[in-house]
């Protein structure tokens, strides 16, 4: 009869997709497994991987030692009985095999004739029965190896280890000896092991605590070392472990990268410093002689003051300008914004053509080479390896340009170039012209030339020059020496740092030299 539809039995209702038990088996139980081990300490699951391993490898060790244990034992008994059924056999075959056989390490022994009665036994071996029945006996002799045998049957209460050997005339010697020594031994190092694996667990989990911990120390130290650094601490430093290991020389890059930051920020707080001092000056300047100008308008010159007002908003324009660059070369790190050929012996012409006369520029072609001497051609002019005058920045007719020089009819190119930014390395050069132009009574003298694998350029003064002491303090950021090169006849004092980094940031150096009379800025950047 078939079952009532409405009272047919559908089951338990399926689970929800997703869902699983609260003993943490479901999707999610190993999700918050890990979670749960992941928020230990990093000491703790050290120690615990670690006694993982050596608790898998302990218990390896120990199934190992005892069944090699066992099998040398066994193989030691097996090798005794052998030796005595050898022994035996050669007695029997010689016919001189004694009425009472004797065995000094309890061996058992059984001649056994071709009719299967027992000749010849050891003290207390069955006389009677066999040990073996003749089918297992023409067995064990096909295996050429001992077996195993119960003892209790023949009334001996141990485990047999047995082995049979043949002899001359239908004869058989069976060997015997109790297994239970060897049974003993390994139960007895079974025993130890298993009291003794669990401790040198516990001990060898113990020393891994304390290693790892005292391994950790360090970092602990670093931690509460960087705890202690705030921004009225910055000087402080990191605790460096005394031995030479990677926490060590974690130690000391942290603390190379520290005395950077700090450096950096002292860098900055003194630019800001600086810039806010420099805006500062013409800022009130400004709003002096607005406020005069506004206070007592009827007898003020207008045109004056804007001229005034316009006066300082540029010295705040290029002071602006000045603190960008510097902020950009900061911002790459060190790096040209580009890597393009500039070929300076024409970039050069190009820049100082907009001081006219003030300056003379002399391109040398030849590597090691000299202008011949003479008085500097009269405003703008281009000298090349010969000294002649090109009339400006384009050479003259029959005269090469930029340099080149005339080889039998043909031109030899004597192109200057350089991998770098052509916009940044003309701020170089327009900067150390301005700041020569300041201080000298001559025109200033613009020369380059190659040396080697480099271009040189050099920017020459007729002024007071700079006392050597002095030389490289100029490039730092807002450095001004004594009146002669005042803020009221220079910069705000970024015009030499911004030189230095730019050149820096193009693999090259520049330092300040005696022109005597004057000073001379020779820059050096690597030929492409």
């Amino acid at each position: 009869m078939a079952a009532d539809p409405a009272h047919r039995d559908f089951g338990d209702p399926p689970a929800k997709a997703g869902t699983g038990s609260r003993t943490g088996t479901g999707p999610h139980g190993g999700g918050r497994a890990v979670g749960r081990w992941r928020r230990k300490s990093l000491r703790f699951r050290l120690t615990a991987v670690a006694s993982a391993v050596l608790a898998v490898a302990l218990v390896v060790s120990a199934y190992v030692m005892i069944t090699v244990l066992g099998n040398a034992l066994r193989d030691t008994i097996d090798e005794s009985i052998y030796q005595r059924a050898r022994d035996t056999v050669s007695l029997a075959d010689a016919g001189r095999l004694p009425d009472e056989m004797t065995s000094p390490d309890g061996t058992l022994l059984q001649v056994i004739d071709g009719a299967g009665r027992i000749t010849h036994t050891t003290t207390g071996t069955d006389r009677l029965v066999p040990l073996l029945d003749a089918e297992q006996r023409a067995a064990a002799i096909g295996e050429g190896e001992a077996r195993f045998l119960d003892g209790k049957p023949y009334g001996i209460p141990h485990l047999l280890r047995v082995r049979v050997l043949s002899a001359d005339r239908g004869q058989t010697v069976i060997a015997a000896r109790s297994f239970s020594e060897v049974q003993t031994s390994i139960s007895t190092a079974g025993n130890v092991l298993i009291v003794g694996t669990p401790l040198l667990l516990v001990l060898l989990a113990a020393a891994s605590w304390v290693i790892i911990g005292g391994t950790l120390r360090p970092i602990a130290a670093l931690r509460r070392g960087a705890d202690e650094i705030t921004d009225t601490a910055r000087s402080r430093r990191l605790p460096v472990p005394e031995a030479r290991d990677e926490v060590h020389s974690l130690a000391t890059t942290l603390n190379a990268m520290l005395a950077r930051l700090e450096k950096a920020g002292i860098r900055q707080q003194a630019l800001v410093s600086d810039a806010a001092h420099e805006l500062r000056s013409p800022l009130a300047s400004i709003r002096l002689q607005l406020e005069v100008a506004l206070g007592h308008p009827e007898g003020q010159d207008w045109r004056e003051t804007a001229e005034g007002v316009l006066e300082d908003t540029m010295r705040l324009s290029r002071l602006a300008e000045d603190l960008l660059s510097l902020a950009r070369l900061d911002e790459r790190g060190g790096t040209p914004a580009r890597g393009e050929p500039v070929e300076l012996d024409q970039l050069v012409p190009q820049t100082v053509e907009r001081y006219g006369e003030a300056v003379t520029v002399r391109i040398i072609g030849d590597p090691g080479g000299a202008p011949e001497s003479g008085p500097a051609p009269a405003g703008g002019a281009v000298v090349d390896a010969t000294g002649d005058a090109t009339g400006g920045v384009s050479g003259g007719a029959g005269t090469p340009e930029n340099g080149s020089r005339d080889t039998g009819g043909a031109v030899e190119s004597r192109s200057i170039t350089v991998t770098g930014d052509a916009l940044d390395l003309g701020r170089v050069l327009v900067n150390l012209v301005d700041n020569a132009l300041r201080h000298t009574f001559a025109p200033v003298v613009v020369e380059l030339r190659t040396e080697g694998a480099d271009a040189v350029l050099t920017v020459a003064d007729d002024g007071p020059g700079i006392p050597e002491a002095d030389r490289e303090r100029v490039f730092d950021r807002f450095t001004r020496l004594d009146s002669s090169r005042s803020r009221d006849e220079g910069g705000a004092g970024l015009g030499l740092a911004i030189v230095r980094e730019t050149v820096h940031a193009h693999g090259g150096a520049v330092h300040l030299e005696d022109a005597s009379p004057g000073l001379r800025a020779v820059v050096r950047l690597p030929l492409s």
